[in-house]
């Protein structure tokens, strides 16, 4: 680590995982939350929270999670399960929700219904055999698309979505247009930390033309007041 010029500089080379985890999850964010339910081939619905996790792409629809294995590098049930039905959910956390999504992420043996345990309605999937979660305001059933093992510490599970669900007071299904307000949903901070999105704010990208307008415009020499 270097400090030059007010930053401290950090090459993670020098770093052990850990290190390079507390820095990545303190200044990446806030990261929004997949609350993951899947199913085991014996029928065990799971159910864990993920803030490694984004939407990559509209076409196809392609959502993203980075999933840690356990300390043994096997898999955690989340990943196991997708590996074997190929399907898993994303359900979005609200601010209602927060204790009950953190249930679910105490460590319970795979044969524990977290949903169960936080008192949650697991709904049947409709193009998926895992649930989503009744109570979300939002769920996207997803078949696996691709897995990427990109350490023998964690995998990239790539999911193309099949159906949505989103409560009806939350979107305009002839605009498509959503209420952030109404979904109130929560992102992940460092540490225990969580954020809201209600702190929000419109500002358009400006055009080209409008950019080239002002740099001209802050480029021109100052008036001599005795030229006027």
């Amino acid at each position: 680590m270097t400090l030059k010029d007010g930053y401290h500089a950090f090459d993670f080379a020098d770093l052990t995982p850990r290190e390079a985890y507390k820095v990545m999850i303190g200044t990446i964010v806030p990261r929004p939350i997949a609350w993951v339910t899947t199913i085991s081939p014996d029928g065990v619905v799971n159910a864990a929270p993920y803030s490694f996790f984004n939407c990559l792409s509209a076409d196809p629809p392609i959502l993203a999670l980075g999933i840690e294995n356990k300390p043994d590098r096997s898999f955690k049930d989340t990943a196991y399960n997708i590996r074997m039905t190929d399907c898993f959910t994303v359900n979005i956390v609200d601010r209602v929700n927060v204790e009950t999504m953190a249930i679910t992420a105490a460590g319970f043996e795979p044969n524990v219904d977290e949903l169960a345990m936080a008192g949650l309605t697991a709904a049947p999937g409709d193009k998926v055999k895992c649930p989503r979660i009744a109570e979300a305001p939002v769920a996207f059933e997803c078949e696996r698309y691709l897995g990427i093992e990109v350490s023998s510490a964690r995998e990239i599970i790539l999911g193309r979505i099949v159906r949505a669900h989103v409560r009806e007071d939350i979107i305009d299904p002839e605009t498509y247009y959503s209420d952030h307000e109404k979904l109130d949903a929560l992102g992940r901070m460092g540490g225990n930390g969580y954020a809201g999105t209600m702190d929000y704010f419109d500002h358009p990208t400006p055009s080209a033309e409008d950019v080239m307008t002002g740099v001209k415009r802050r480029a021109r020499p100052p008036q001599n007041i005795n030229d006027a």
